[in-house]
């Protein structure tokens, strides 16, 4: 048995050979992320563990059964850019890690909207000229508003008890209910039911087809509501948002992710800066704090990303099956 590790950073590196150690279990890393170019690497192993959020190669899993491949297991959540079809024609297990630590996304979520509320982005610009004045920008507290949380999973009801913390109300959307969370009467029953209450609509839920938060969403909420993302940028339609924001219809949004972030996150762009007039529009908004796909970036989330990836595949080669087999 042995394994091969693409797009490995060096924060990770020691896990892996820690695990590796342990196990008694080869695994090869290779810091770039997985193409067309280094596939072929892969020949050989009998699984491939990965992390990327952008686009796999088009024949992925053909290539990879060809290879002798048996397994591919991604150190995150989202399977939506992988041909599950084609993964399982090629009987080629897929595994994902579905909760590397779903404190850090509801602590950093709840970070980013503290920010908005005290307009955090107009003070460090006022005090780089030196200007400390505070009219007219007074700020919000959260236990004022109604937080209306999108998604319950992990990461949901993480962030649920810290704005219960804060004391705030909190109403919820999922089309899939927690028993305990609908027997206190958390639930609206429609998602436009949820923006039409919540003076903040946080996103914590999986990329689907098509926009969650789209045109004729926006308009249904609240004046003055915030926006936090810390799922998927494919949620919500960017220029919509950009409108909404510039014409002062919504107070601002956080934006953890962004729709076309692939060839900007995680990338040092500072000889060429960024090409996107969307992207830049946004970022240089007052009411809107952008940070680079990092809510999930934790000692914890990070070690727990590669062990539970590593173990993943391990019992799928052993077993046939794993808790994080994705169906």
């Amino acid at each position: 048995m042995k394994f091969i590790a693409y797009n490995v950073r060096q924060d990770e590196q020691n896990y892996f050979e820690k695990w590796a150690k342990e196990n008694a279990v080869p695994v090869k890393l290779v810091t770039e992320e997985l193409t067309d170019e280094n596939l072929p690497l892969a020949k050989g192993y009998d699984a491939v563990i990965s992390f990327q959020t952008g686009v796999y190669p088009s024949d992925l899993f053909d290539k990879l059964a060809s290879y002798g491949v048996k397994d591919i297991s991604i150190r995150n959540v989202g399977v939506d850019n992988l041909d599950l079809a084609s993964a399982k024609a090629n009987k080629i297990a897929v595994t994902n890690v579905p909760a590397y630590s779903p404190n850090a996304i509801a602590e950093f979520s709840v970070a980013t909207l503290l920010q908005l509320l005290r307009n955090q982005n107009i003070y460090r610009k006022r005090m780089a000229k030196n200007d400390y004045r505070w009219a007219p920008f007074v700020g919000k507290e959260i236990r004022a508003l109604t937080i209306g949380l999108v998604g319950t999973g992990r990461i949901g009801k993480a962030a649920l008890e810290i704005y219960r913390g804060f004391g705030a109300k909190v109403i919820a959307y999922d089309p899939y209910h927690d028993p305990k969370l609908e027997a206190q009467g958390l639930y609206v029953d429609t998602l436009e039911e949820l923006v039409s209450q919540a003076d903040v609509v946080t996103l914590h839920m999986p990329g689907s087809e098509g926009y969650l938060i789209d045109e004729a969403l926006i308009k249904k909420m609240k004046p003055g509501a915030y926006i936090i993302n810390t799922a998927r940028g494919s949620l919500i339609d960017s220029k919509a948002l950009l409108e909404a924001l510039k014409a002062g219809r919504l107070g601002g949004a956080a934006l953890d992710t962004y729709e076309y972030e692939t060839p900007i996150f995680n990338h040092d762009l500072e000889d060429i800066g960024v090409k996107d007039e969307l992207f830049n529009e946004l970022v240089a908004l007052d009411n809107v704090v952008m940070t680079p796909h990092i809510a999930f970036y934790t000692e914890t989330a990070v070690e727990n990303m590669v062990t539970i990836a590593l173990d993943s595949a391990k019992a799928v080669l052993e077993t046939g099956t794993a808790p994080t087999l994705v169906e």
